[in-house]
């Protein structure tokens, strides 16, 4: 099964599911924001559903919002279109495309390079679509500093198709990776209890 597959088979189940952490959610927002200009153009990466680029929208100019999966853009634009939002822009894409409109004022992944494969070429293709000083902004879960159990766990929940595609790697490794790839991190921290969640803001030099 495609990653895309995946995502596309349980779209409907993951809209439905609540934020695990909503006070994280919404203080990893609320930085976000003091991160960007209301002149921005910015593009959110892995968007989902679309909650993140929605609740974005107020604090910049225009948001490109991509997955690569049809039934998450689906259903982002269905909640877009019900709030009346219309400086949103969600399209299905590969996660190598290149998106109209790049180079962006900001990149936001969240919840996405653990997902991507391996960091490196992940990082350098996201850089391609950051313009000169802009903006990287990722949260993402590292499951290298998790439990043990979690690397067996996973590609047996891959095998019968209850677990995406994952990449272990550290904090420390995933800012190193960030920093190699040519950006220069501004903010690193976590939110609420999740402590293996990095918050990262990084410039593109």
């Amino acid at each position: 099964m495609t990653d895309a597959a995946f995502w596309d088979r349980i779209a409907d189940k993951y809209a439905a599911r609540p934020i695990a952490d909503p006070d994280a959610y919404e203080a990893t927002l609320e930085r976000t924001a003091g991160h960007l200009a209301p002149t921005d153009r910015i593009l959110e990466l892995g968007c989902g559903t679309g909650g993140t680029a929605r609740r974005l929208a107020s604090s910049v100019a225009h948001v490109t919002a991509t997955d690569i999966a049809p039934q998450m853009i689906r259903i982002a634009t269905e909640r877009q279109a019900a709030e009346g939002i219309s400086n949103v822009e969600h399209l299905a894409l590969p996660a190598d495309a290149d998106v109209p409109g790049a180079p962006f004022d900001a990149v936001v992944a969240f919840n996405l390079l653990h997902l991507s494969g391996p960091l490196a070429p992940a990082l350098a293709h996201i850089r391609t679509q950051v313009g000169s000083g802009g903006l990287f902004i990722s949260k993402t879960p590292c499951l290298g500093d998790m439990f043990f159990g979690i690397r067996l766990v996973l590609p047996l929940m891959r095998r019968f198709g209850k677990a995406p595609r994952a990449t272990f790697f550290s904090a420390a490794q995933l800012r190193s990776e960030v920093e190699r790839a040519g950006f220069e991190v501004v903010d690193d921290t976590t939110f609420g209890a999740a402590k293996n969640a990095r918050y990262l803001v990084a410039r593109r030099r």
